[in-house]
């Protein structure tokens, strides 16, 4: 089958340069889907699916649009726009990737439409934007940010070699889409931040041994949030929570923020799930080595993360406030779920003889979790630091006896 690239860009502006990057792919052996998301200049060249059309799928009549005075933008129409027809194409296997090229405007459109789409998809953005920040950009999505190094605007020998590259990219990937298949539900999908990692490894190996795959996500707020998009679209079919870092993180405004849906989708999909609260008493804040520490936590232990980001502890309060957060996202858990309460330390920050060694602030939060958690989870102490092997042991076992309890259902 011929397989098709989508080339997703403003012509009014970045005509030459898409004119260039197509020929490249056609002689890749490859073909093109120009969609043109141009607002207001005439298009430098033709597009196989023109704005008109794009602005129609967005609900609006560019003609019709420009006539009020008041409306200055259609970007966000045409962003609409954009979404349902390139969605559909991938739905129906019409298109195999997607590229596109742009500065600040360009890019925030064309990644808005990228995100959209399934994971494992090629998906590739030039632009000016890719050596700064791009969080906003990617968020949680398989973005390649491809630096255009120059501005995109006119073809020079730098930046057709940048094209060229990028080509050459787009294609390679559209020819891999079919050798590795994602299948849906036979995943175990584990969080993981970098204090709970002992643990964590010895899991991988306990549910390699009994044949299962696992996917593992870094637990820095972005990682969760994937986790919960993969559990939505049905890739992960049962979930080893191992880090609740996310929860405590987002409601004290830390950097593992994982958002106020994090611990929702796996209840939600009736999925089976064991949690365990890796690292929840642990506050992590990017302050760089030698920066003077926010005045509300001059008084509180701290240990250096790395030398860009700095942890704190959390204290009785804010830990029974988590709990409290946990128990109400797990109310969308209706069927049989496990919670996994260790009496010794929640991390390795926490072991006894470390510095955030707080048995008190800890026994509150396992209390609160074990008076309010719904009846619906089976709650389970062991006497052992969450990384212990024995504690690993037992919540992998929990995870195996609720999925094949979900295979006999």
């Amino acid at each position: 089958m011929d397989k098709k690239i989508i080339i997703l860009a403003t012509l009014d502006t970045k005509g030459k340069e898409v004119r260039f990057l197509a020929e490249n792919i056609w002689k890749l052996g490859k073909k093109t889907i120009i969609i043109d998301v141009g607002e207001l200049g005439l298009p430098e060249i033709k597009a196989d699916i023109s704005r008109e059309e794009v602005a129609e799928a967005g609900g609006i009549s560019l003609k019709e649009f420009f006539k009020d005075s008041k409306n200055k933008k259609a970007a966000p129409e045409m962003a609409k726009g954009a979404i349902k027809i390139v969605s559909a194409l991938v739905k129906n296997n019409k298109a195999h990737g997607i590229i596109s090229l742009g500065g600040t405007k360009g890019t925030s459109l064309a990644t808005e439409v990228m995100r959209t789409i399934k994971y494992g998809f090629p998906k590739i953005m030039v632009s000016t934007m890719a050596s700064s920040d791009v969080s906003v950009f990617i968020d949680i999505s398989d973005i390649i940010m491809f630096p255009s190094v120059s501005d995109v605007l006119g073809l020079n020998p730098f930046l057709k070699r940048v094209l060229l590259n990028a080509a050459s990219a787009i294609c390679a990937m559209a020819q891999n889409t079919g050798d590795i298949i994602i299948e849906k539900g036979l995943l175990i999908g584990i969080s993981n931040v970098g204090i709970t990692t002992p643990g964590a490894m010895k899991a991988i190996a306990l549910f390699q041994e009994a044949g299962y795959e696992t996917i593992v996500f870094h637990a820095v707020g972005t990682g969760g949030r994937a986790m919960e998009q993969m559990i939505k679209e049905g890739i992960i079919g049962a979930v080893f929570d191992y880090a609740l870092v996310e929860i405590s993180n987002y409601l004290y405004g830390g950097l593992n923020n994982g958002g106020p849906y994090r611990l929702t989708a796996a209840g939600i999909a009736g999925i089976p799930q064991v949690i365990c609260p890796g690292g929840v008493e642990v506050f992590a804040l990017w302050i760089k080595e030698g920066e003077a520490l926010p005045d509300q936590y001059k008084d509180r232990t701290e240990i250096r993360h790395s030398s860009l980001i700095t942890t704190f502890r959390f204290n009785k309060k804010e830990l029974i406030n988590t709990a409290r957060e946990v128990v109400e996202r797990l109310k969308y858990t209706k069927d049989e779920a496990v919670f996994m309460i260790p009496k010794g330390a929640y991390s390795i920050y926490s072991k006894k003889g470390t510095p955030f060694y707080d048995p008190d602030a800890d026994k509150a939060f396992a209390d609160y979790i074990k008076e309010n958690l719904p009846q619906n989870f089976k709650i389970i102490e062991i006497d052992a630091d969450l990384t212990d092997e024995v504690f690993v042991a037992a919540a992998v076992k929990q995870m195996i006896e609720l999925i094949n309890k979900k295979k006999k259902a």
